[in-house]
């Protein structure tokens, strides 16, 4: 079995420790460097700094936000999203000073909860701000549910957040997501409501959103439906603008956190892109797939038996290529905002289903990758159907950037909150920068490999789609020794909730 941080990108802090950690950081800034290699190592630093378990930091993105860095016992979270924008999560961020102290059981998300199972009872986290934009939040965990931090570690946490900040600032490489931050939670629509829903605060954007101002709310009930639990519903304003609209408990409190956005619209789908780069990829095992078939029907009797059962194998490995193919290509151009039904996130054996997707592979993967796969894991809830595709495409990905195809390992594992799979392996490795690049739609790694090997820039981008959707995560990170690890994490099938952030 691979241990998490034996694949690791590092120790926890580089030599020197805390000031040894800042000046690595500060003599890359200075030299033009930094970027998430930068943003990597300040993490670290701020889980010795604060004597904390581990820490993370979050950066703010379109779809809320995600964890892009992380160390010690926040490994696992990197490649996570995170829903900033939940009432709960907003509630903690929103209010008291420039670092908030609170227990993980009170952030009211399913990350709270895979916090709370793994023995992280305690959050502190500071709010990153750069040239007045909110780019982040760093946090720190600890395992003492009743602790508390002292002076040192406060003003610790605060510094660094500051540090970050100025790598954010600089912008060497930073923000991780090309289009920056485009989320702050302070900034968003909110409201806070008394036990009896009557509005207690009401903010510049929630004014602005809605065209009401404070005045004109405050004290009197809600002017929106409200909605049921967790749950989240729309809401047509006089303007014609829909809003979404979502409710919590605050912690500690009977008080609402009421959570407000205009509804996103759906990006261009630029399909004249999509059909420039995927046409070819169509035409390939088409042709293939034709040309032996034409000459099996042509000259089956004058083919020798071996030369006949080859020829049907080709056309077998391109068919199900080409099936892979339409799947991505389906999964690219649909609707973002359609997720899969609830009722097909069943329970299933992970390790079954890994064993029986790499006989969906072709020969030369399945000769080149080792398998190192536990006789049994607790079982996992999400799309059996969708394994064999995103084990396929993690593999691909593996064995484009591995020159001569360097051995591929899988591995397996499972922890409190979730069961997953790595495919790891010892080719030219990924920059640090480009680890989320990788997951966006048509992202192509720019090298003259890369443009051999083919390929539209969908695999990484579909594979985080279908795993997203089944409430769990994938991401990237360079492997220590060389080479790339995938790691794809689903929710546990007795875990308790859902695994959405």
């Amino acid at each position: 079995m691979v241990d998490a941080a034996a694949e690791g990108s590092g120790g926890l802090v580089p030599g020197g420790g805390v000031f040894g950690g800042l000046a690595e950081v500060t003599e890359a800034l200075n030299s033009g460097g930094g970027g998430l290699t930068g943003l990597q190592r300040s993490v670290e630093v701020a889980a010795v700094a604060t004597g904390a378990a581990g820490a993370a930091f979050i950066e703010y993105a379109a779809d809320s936000g995600r964890v892009v860095a992380a160390a010690g016992d926040l490994e696992w979270a990197l490649g996570r999203p995170i829903d900033l924008i939940h009432p709960a999560v907003r509630a903690l961020l929103q209010f008291g000073t420039r670092v908030r102290e609170f227990p993980s059981s009170l952030i009211g998300t399913a990350g709270g909860q895979q916090l709370d199972s793994r023995g992280l009872h305690r959050v502190m986290a500071s709010e990153v701000t750069a040239n007045g934009t909110g780019a982040g939040v760093l946090f720190v965990s600890y395992s003492d549910a009743e602790g508390a931090a002292d002076e040192g570690q406060r003003s610790a946490l605060a510094f660094l957040a500051s540090f970050v900040a100025l790598q954010y600032s600089l912008g060497r490489g930073l923000p991780v997501y090309s289009d920056g931050p485009a989320v702050a939670p302070a900034g968003e629509p909110f409201a806070l409501l008394d036990p009896e829903h009557r509005v207690r605060s009401w903010n510049p954007p929630a004014a602005l959103l809605t065209s009401r101002t404070a005045e004109s709310v405050l004290g009197e009930p809600f002017p929106f439906p409200m909605p049921a639990g967790d749950a989240t519903i729309a809401h047509k304003l006089p303007s014609g603008v829909w809003i979404e609209i979502r409710t919590a408990r605050v912690p500690d409190s009977d008080d609402l956190a009421v959570s407000f956005r205009a509804r996103p619209e759906q990006p261009p789908e630029g399909r004249d892109l999509f059909i420039a780069l995927t046409g070819h990829e169509l035409r390939t095992p088409v042709t293939v797939i034709r040309g032996y078939a034409d000459t099996l029907v042509d000259h089956w009797e004058s083919l020798p038996e071996d030369a006949r059962r080859e020829a049907i194998q080709v056309v077998g490995q391109r068919a199900r290529e080409l099936s892979r193919l339409v799947d991505r290509l389906l999964n690219a151009v649909g609707d973002d905002g359609v997720a899969i039904e609830s009722t097909t996130l069943l329970p299933f054996d992970l390790v079954e289903s890994l064993v029986a997707a790499l006989d969906e592979l072709n020969a030369d993967q399945r000769r080149h990758l080792a398998a190192d796969l536990p006789s049994s894991l607790p079982k996992t809830r999400g799309d059996r159907a969708s394994l064999a595709t995103i084990l396929a495409e993690l593999v691909t990905n593996a064995g484009k950037y591995s020159p001569n195809w360097v051995q591929i390992e899988l591995t397996a594992g499972a922890d409190p909150q979730t069961v997953w799979f790595r495919v790891a392996d010892r080719g030219i490795g990924i920059r640090p920068e480009h680890v989320e690049r990788a997951f966006d739609r048509f992202w192509q790694l720019e090298t003259g490999d890369q443009r051999s090997s083919g390929g539209v820039g969908l695999g990484l981008y579909l594979v985080r789609r279908i795993v997203e959707r089944q409430h769990g995560w994938v991401s990237l990170r360079p492997r220590r020794g060389g080479g790339t690890v995938a790691e794809v994490r689903l929710p546990r099938a007795d875990a308790d909730g859902p695994g959405e952030a």
